[in-house]
């Protein structure tokens, strides 16, 4: 197979591989519709919110009449449900729910009026996590390695499997390329985001810090390997595997969050 068609499924395969990480994680917000005043109105509830300020719920729907509010509470909290009536301007309900230091995550239910009737768009409340502004100058960087990351690591895969004679290059731009997303940038995006550069193992259970370290680990023993005995190519192989794995665990799972039960009111 030519060396083209090898890039191309490998940048197919990463596309795959990061919108399904997108799309699985806790911070893509709840989708869904209902019927209201005999209308269909879609909804986005998030789950993410960046900045200073309090984060925004918003309805929108067509009628002038339409009413609701929104109960929210601090997660990890021994807070009271608090109430925010919806204000309705032109057909758009909102509210702004308290802002909260990076890393603080509120709980929230939003309710619409129908005459006698009270229609909840989520039983289950959804949890949004704040996070501090990230600068471009290091976001961008820090998201074009990771893609480059991925598609490394894949074409080294297929590399391996094809028994071609890139695979030492392949190998050590997989492993750069995660090195300068992961390990270098990758801190630092979380300090502007939560306050903190690493939040992994030792010092914390952040499943997106421990697996960009498990899967580093793997492709520096894989160059290293095969520098020395280029026959072992597995280990490159495996490598890959590991971090397609590690793609497939939603973003931000077991990310930063506050114990607000164990800080000072």
């Amino acid at each position: 197979m030519r060396s083209i068609w090898l890039w191309i499924i490998s940048i197919v395969l990463a596309v795959g591989v990061m919108v399904y990480q997108r799309m699985t994680g806790p911070t893509t917000p709840v989708r869904g519709s209902v019927e209201y005043f005999g209308e269909h109105v879609n909804y986005k509830l998030l789950r993410t919110w960046g900045g200073d300020d309090g984060a925004r719920v918003e309805i929108k729907t067509e009628n002038n009449e339409a009413a609701g509010l929104v109960e929210y509470r601090r997660f990890r909290s021994n807070d009271e449900w608090k109430v925010l009536v919806l204000d309705n301007d032109s057909g758009l309900l909102s509210a702004t729910l308290p802002p909260l230091p990076p890393a603080g995550k509120m709980m929230y239910r939003v309710w619409l009026f129908e005459k006698h009737n009270y229609i909840a768009l989520n039983e289950e409340p959804v949890i949004l996590r704040y996070k501090g502004e990230v600068p471009f100058w290091v976001l961008i960087p820090h998201i074009i390695f990771m893609i480059l990351s991925i598609v490394f690591s894949i074409r080294a895969g297929l590399e391996a499997i094809k028994r071609r004679k890139q695979l030492l290059s392949l190998t050590k731009w997989a492993s750069l390329t995660l090195l300068a997303g992961g390990l270098v940038l990758g801190p630092i995006v979380q300090k502007f985001a939560f306050g903190a550069y690493w939040t992994g193992w030792p010092v914390g259970h952040d499943l997106t810090d421990n697996k960009t370290a498990v899967s580093l680990i793997m492709w520096i023993i894989a160059f290293f390997v095969i520098r020395k005995k280029p026959e072992k190519r597995v280990w490159v192989l495996v490598a890959a595997i590991v971090q397609i794995a590690v793609y497939m665990i939603p973003h931000s799972v077991l990310g930063s969050e506050i114990d607000f039960t164990q800080v000072p009111h």
